[in-house]
C-alpha cells in the first residue's frame, strides 16, 4: 500500500473529506430543496422560476446518474436502469410534468446515495487491520541493534522483541522467554507461554520476558499478511443477489427504451394515430413504466428494518445483509470472546485440608501480585472481591512457563503448573478433582507453601449469561450452529456442553476458519459467522453476513463485519434472522405490487385511453403505497 498524504491546507482537507464522505446524501438534500422550492413557486404561479428551479434540480441529481448511463452506454454498449431513469424524468418534463419528473430523479439519486455510504463503510475493514502490524523492527546483527521498517525483515534475520511490543514478523524464539497475547491471531483467551524453538506470529504482543527472535517468513508471507488478503479476497466476490439485481437492470432498462421507441413509430403505420397522439402514448408509457415504485418497493422496507434492529441494539451496514440475513441457514461462533465474555475468572476454589479458602487466596493473590499474566489478574480480582487484605511475596520470581514463587509470611511458596511444585503430595481425590475441572476446560492452578500442598484454584474463561438462550433459539428455528476456536479441543467441548453446541472445530488459525466457513457454506448453504478478534476477520468477511460483537470486538471485526451486535447480545441473533426473513417478504410483496401496477397503468395506457394526469396519479399513489407498506417494518 502507498503512503498516505495529507494536504497542508486543513480547511480543503476538511471539505474535501466531508464530500467524499456524504457527497452523496448531500447531493439528495439538495435535490429536495430545489424540487420543494419550486414546487412552492408553482403554486404561486411563477412558472418561469418554478420551471428554472426543476431544471436545476433535475441537473443536480441526475447528473451523476445520466454520466454514469452514458457511460454505460458508451463504453460497454449497455443500457442501465440509471439512464432510464433520466430519461423517463426528461419525458416527463417534455409533456410538463415537472414536479413527476423530479421527484422520480430525488428517489433514484437517494437510493443511490444510501447504497454508496454502506458500501464505503464496508471498505474501511483492511485499513482496521493494517494497525495491527508493527511499523517498526529492531533487527540484531552480531550485538548491534538497527531500527528498521518491518515490511524490510526478511527470512533468517534476528530481532530483538521488548517487554510489551508487538512481535513483527513470523518466526522461532531463539533466546529468551515469555506469555505472548496471542489472542488477535488465533483467538487464545489466555496468553500463551513461549520458549525456546516456539513458534510466534506477527501482530501478537509479547508479555514480560525479552526475545529473540529468528524470521521465517517475509513479511509479505505472515499470517497477519495472509488474514489482510483473504480479507481483500473475500470482500472482492459479489453476492449472487447483486449480480442478479444488475443483470435484471440492463434487461428491464433495453425492454423500456426498445418499447418507448417502437411506440413513437409504429402507432401511425399500424393504428392510423396521429403523430401527436403517438408522442403523447409515448410519453405516458415512459412514466408510468420507470422504475420509481420499484426503487420504492425496496430501499423504505429497509431503512425501516435498519432503524427497527438499530432500535434493538443490532446495526446492518447495508440493506442487502438485512435481506440477506433472513436466509441464513447455519449459524457459526467463534468461542472466546463471542459465546464466552473473553475474561479469565476463578470458577473455583479448593483449599487443602487445614487450610481455609480465605488462606489459599491470600497466598495465591500476595504471590501473583505483581504479576502481569492474565491468570494472575484472575486471582487478584477474585481475592479483591472476597475483600482479602494483601501484601505482595518477598523475593518474588518468575519461573517461565511454570509459575511464581516467593516468600509470605516467612514461608517460601510457589504457585503455577502441576510441574512447578517437584515434590508436592497431592491425595487420589485432589487429583481426581483436578482431572475433573481440566476435563471442564478450566486451567488448574496449584499452590504449595513450605514445602506443602495448600490448595488448587480453577481459572476458565466464563461463557456469557445468553448464550445457552440464544444456541437453543436458533436450534428451534431448525439453523445448524457450529463452533469455531483456537483454544485446545478439550476447552471447547467443554463451553460447547455448556451451551448445547455438537459441532465443533478447536485449534483453527485464521486460514482454518475460512476453509470451515467454506466448506460450510457448500454443505448447508448460506452460513452466518459471529466473532470479535483480527483472527475471525477472513472468516467473517467469507461467511454469507459476518456478524460482530460491538462492545467486545476488536476494530478489524467491527470493520469487517456486516451487523453488528452493540450491546454483544447474541439473543439478538435469531431476532435479527426473523428481521431479515419479514423484512424480504415485504420486499417480494412490493416487487410484486409494483410490477402489477405498471403492467395495468400500461395496458390501460394503450387500450384504456389512460391520460397523463391519470397515469401519473395512479403511478406515483402505488409508489407511495409501496413505501407504506416497507414502513410496516417500523413497528
Amino acid at each position: 500500500m502507498g503512503e498516505m498524504t495529507f494536504s497542508s491546507e486543513p480547511g480543503k482537507s476538511g471539505i474535501r473529506a466531508l464530500w467524499e464522505k456524504n457527497g452523496g446524501i448531500m447531493i439528495a438534500a439538495a435535490c429536495l430543496v430545489l424540487i420543494v422550492l419550486a414546487w412552492v413557486l408553482e403554486k404561486q404561479e411563477m412558472q418561469a422560476g418554478a420551471v428554472i428551479l426543476f431544471v436545476l434540480a433535475y441537473v443536480v441529481g441526475g447528473y451523476r446518474k445520466a454520466w454514469e448511463g452514458l457511460e454505460t452506454l458508451i463504453k460497454e454498449k449497455d443500457l442501465d436502469v440509471d439512464l432510464l431513469m433520466v430519461v423517463a424524468a426528461v419525458g416527463a418534463a417534455s409533456i410538463g410534468y415537472w414536479l413527476d419528473g423530479a421527484v422520480l430523479i430525488f428517489i433514484f439519486c437517494l437510493s443511490g446515495a444510501l447504497e454508496e455510504y454502506s458500501m464505503e463503510k464496508t471498505n474501511q475493514d483492511i485499513a482496521a487491520i493494517l494497525k495491527y502490524r508493527p511499523e517498526e523492527a529492531v533487527r540484531l546483527k552480531g550485538e548491534s541493534e538497527e531500527k528498521i521498517k518491518a515490511s524490510q525483515l526478511q527470512k533468517d534475520d534476528i530481532v530483538l522483541v521488548r517487554p510489551g511490543e508487538r512481535i513483527p514478523c513470523d518466526g522461532t524464539i531463539l533466546e529468551g522467554s515469555s506469555a505472548v497475547d496471542q489472542s488477535t491471531i488465533t483467538g487464545e483467551s489466555i496468553p500463551v507461554d513461549k520458549t525456546l524453538n516456539d513458534a510466534v506470529f506477527a501482530g501478537t504482543i509479547n508479555g514480560q520476558g525479552a526475545l529473540r527472535i529468528l524470521v521465517t517468513k517475509a513479511a509479505e508471507d505472515t499470517l497477519l499478511s495472509r488474514i489482510i488478503h483473504m480479507v481483500q479476497e473475500a470482500k472482492s466476490e459479489l453476492p449472487p443477489s447483486q449480480l442478479f439485481v444488475e443483470r435484471f437492470e440492463g434487461i428491464y432498462a433495453k425492454c423500456v427504451v426498445l418499447l418507448a421507441l417502437l411506440l413513437m413509430i409504429l402507432p401511425p403505420y399500424l393504428f392510423g394515430w396521429t403523430w401527436e397522439d403517438t408522442i403523447y402514448r409515448a410519453m405516458i408509457f415512459l412514466v408510468v413504466a420507470s422504475p420509481c415504485a420499484l426503487v420504492s418497493s425496496i430501499m423504505p422496507a429497509i431503512l425501516s428494518g435498519i432503524s427497527n434492529a438499530a432500535r434493538k441494539g443490532v446495526l446492518f451496514k447495508g440493506g442487502i445483509h438485512l435481506e440477506g440475513i433472513g436466509n441464513i441457514q447455519t449459524v457459526v461462533f467463534d468461542k472466546t470472546g463471542t459465546l464466552t465474555e473473553g475474561k479469565p475468572k476463578v470458577t473455583d476454589v479448593y483449599p487443602a485440608q487445614g487450610v481455609t479458602e480465605t488462606e489459599l487466596l491470600y497466598l495465591a493473590a500476595s504471590l501473583e501480585k505483581l504479576s502481569q499474566h492474565p491468570i494472575a489478574k484472575a486471582i487478584l480480582d477474585h481475592a479483591e472481591d472476597r475483600q482479602i487484605m494483601l501484601e505482595p511475596a518477598a523475593a518474588m520470581q518468575a519461573v517461565t512457563g511454570l509459575g511464581v514463587s516467593g516468600i509470605v509470611n516467612h514461608t517460601t511458596c510457589l504457585i503455577g503448573k502441576r510441574s512447578l511444585l517437584h515434590n508436592l503430595v497431592i491425595g487420589e481425590e485432589q487429583q481426581a478433582v483436578a482431572e475433573r475441572l481440566e476435563a471442564d476446560g478450566k486451567t488448574v492452578v496449584y499452590v504449595e507453601a513450605g514445602g506443602r500442598f495448600a490448595g488448587m484454584l480453577a481459572v476458565q474463561d466464563i461463557v456469557r449469561a445468553q448464550a445457552a438462550e440464544a444456541v437453543a433459539q436458533l436450534r428451534a428455528m431448525n439453523k445448524h450452529v457450529v463452533m469455531l476456536t483456537g483454544d485446545a479441543r478439550h476447552t471447547a467441548e467443554a463451553i460447547a456442553r455448556q451451551v448445547g453446541i455438537e459441532e465443533i472445530h478447536a485449534e483453527m488459525l485464521p486460514d482454518g476458519k475460512l476453509n470451515i466457513i467454506k466448506e460450510l457454506s457448500r454443505k448447508y448453504g448460506k452460513v452466518a459467522m459471529v466473532g470479535d478478534g483480527v483472527n475471525d476477520a477472513p472468516a467473517l468477511a467469507a461467511a454469507s453476513i459476518g456478524i460482530a460483537m460491538g462492545a467486545a470486538g476488536s476494530d478489524v471485526a467491527l470493520e469487517t463485519a456486516n451487523v453488528v451486535l452493540m450491546n454483544d447480545d447474541i439473543t439478538k441473533i435469531p431476532y435479527a434472522i426473523t428481521l431479515g426473513s419479514r423484512t424480504s417478504r415485504v420486499i417480494k410483496q412490493n416487487i410484486s405490487f409494483a410490477l402489477a401496477v405498471i403492467l395495468i397503468l400500461v395496458v390501460s395506457n394503450f387500450w384504456g385511453g389512460l391520460n397523463l394526469p391519470s397515469g401519473v396519479v395512479s403511478h406515483e399513489g402505488s409508489t407511495l403505497a409501496v413505501i407504506l407498506s416497507g414502513l410496516r417494518l417500523l413497528r
